[in-house]
């Protein structure tokens, strides 16, 4: 199953920061399980809308010039809620550094302007062509896919 876990980017400050928004609805699969009297996003899922907000900052600030952009690290790693149905919550991811082939950030989730998580995270990013020029095309599937996300993501 895949997540998509970004609806909405609200705001962009090129190479700095980004803060985008997710809507939690009870018709998501994994609220079934997780738990059907209580139903919450689980908390790795909280921390994946840090990781998206921060790999679309990355792809924004690169030019969408690699087709992977994956966590390399969490730390600090702090839930201090939870995100039930019917909540918005507020990811907002500050980039310490961005570099060629990697990245830092300091992540915010937040729910009602109560912070639900915080996390310091690492990216790495990367082009599958880099150890197998025969990927290339697939790189360049990802990418324009990314690019077109990115269209549906964010307005400005």
């Amino acid at each position: 199953m895949k997540f998509v876990l970004i609806d909405k980017v609200i705001e962009l400050d090129p190479g700095k920061c980004l803060t985008a928004v997710k809507s939690v609805s009870l018709a998501e699969e994994y609220l079934a399980d997780h738990f059907p009297a209580f139903p919450v996003l689980p908390g790795v899922l909280l921390l994946e809308g840090l990781i998206e907000s921060a790999s679309w900052l990355v792809r924004h600030q690169q030019n969408f010039s690699n087709s992977m952009v994956l966590l390399e690290a969490a730390k600090n790693v702090k839930y201090k809620s939870f995100a039930a149905p019917g909540m918005q919550i507020q990811y907002t991811v500050t980039a310490s550094s961005i570099e060629e082939n990697t990245s830092t950030f300091k992540g915010v989730g937040s729910c009602e302007n109560e912070v639900i998580v915080e996390a310091k995270l690492s990216l790495r990013h990367f082009n599958l062509a880099d150890d197998n020029p025969k990927m290339a095309h697939v790189d360049g599937k990802i990418v324009e896919n990314m690019k077109q996300r990115w269209n549906l993501l964010y307005s400005g």
